[in-house]
């Protein structure tokens, strides 16, 4: 879909030289003797890189819809990430830089939010709260138990996170994934 460069705005996702971006932000810049144009920020969805451009007012732009679709994690295939369409029920081989860190949350049949162009995914996105095991608990470093006080636990995926001293191993615990923290034990 084409649209004009004074239609930019934060959040739409456009395609320039074969790679697409979302806009972070536009601004109509007007200089005293200049020609005005729009300055903006764009973040590339496959690198993650912010860079910024400029279109001349009315310049064309081409806008892409990404399409969101449900995946469930299967398991890991060399160093890529298998996942069930869930709506389409076909597999669908996802990329580690795609994943990211978001790989110490993952766990056979995690379900999260993918983006699609096309058949190509450009991020993922995993549920806020995911409910997972405790494997492994450090030692506090001091032996006086002080009130507040925390320590460290491995949960079943790897992720490594804070947690009250009455958090043991085996226990499941509630956990932000945008944060890494804990929420509660369930």
């Amino acid at each position: 879909m084409t649209t004009t460069s004074n239609q930019i705005s934060p959040g739409i996702t456009i395609s320039l030289d074969n790679e697409i971006f979302r806009v972070e932000s536009a601004v109509k810049v007007t200089v005293a003797k200049g020609v005005p144009f729009i300055k903006t920020k764009l973040k590339n969805l496959i690198t993650e890189e912010i860079i910024e451009r400029n279109f001349k007012l009315d310049q064309e732009v081409k806008e892409v819809s990404l399409e969101e679709r449900l995946l469930e994690f299967l398991y890991m295939e060399g160093k890529d990430y298998l996942f069930l369409d869930v709506e389409q029920l076909a597999q669908v081989l996802v990329s580690a830089h795609v994943i990211g860190d978001k790989v110490n949350f993952l766990k056979e049949s995690t379900q999260l939010k993918a983006l699609f162009y096309g058949d190509t995914i450009f991020s993922v996105e995993l549920p806020q709260f995911l409910e997972l095991m405790v494997v492994k608990t450090e030692t506090p470093q001091s032996t006086v138990a002080v009130a507040n006080s925390n320590k460290y636990a491995i949960l079943e995926t790897g992720a490594k996170v804070e947690v009250p001293l009455f958090v043991e191993s085996g226990d499941i615990v509630k956990v932000d994934t945008a944060t890494c923290e804990y929420i509660q034990r369930v």
